[in-house]
């Protein structure tokens, strides 16, 4: 797959980037590199290998999920004009 000049100034329309002829020239040598380089990576072998989130193994840090604020329901609408059974009683709006 390779990128022309037309596609280039397609994307960037598309994109609302204004680029001129000069920039759209080596934007496409740029975007033919880099989709020369992905379709290498699709050549690698990579059936058995497990999916990593870093190049080292480790564990990922996990915080114990613990309740350290609630049932206070009561202090929260304490300020309210208006409450029924710990909800905010508002004006209609929609008539």
């Amino acid at each position: 797959m390779s990128v022309d000049l037309a596609t280039v100034k397609r994307v960037a329309r598309l994109a609302r980037i204004a680029v001129t002829e000069e920039d759209a020239n080596r934007m496409v040598g740029e975007l033919n590199g880099i989709i020369n380089f992905v379709e290498q990576l699709s050549e690698v072998d990579v059936a058995g290998v497990e999916p990593m989130t870093s190049v080292t193994p480790m564990e990922m840090r996990k915080r114990t999920d613990n309740v350290t604020d609630g049932d206070k329901a009561d202090d929260i609408v304490a300020n309210a004009p208006t409450t029924d059974h710990n909800f905010f009683l508002v004006p209609k709006v929609v008539e």
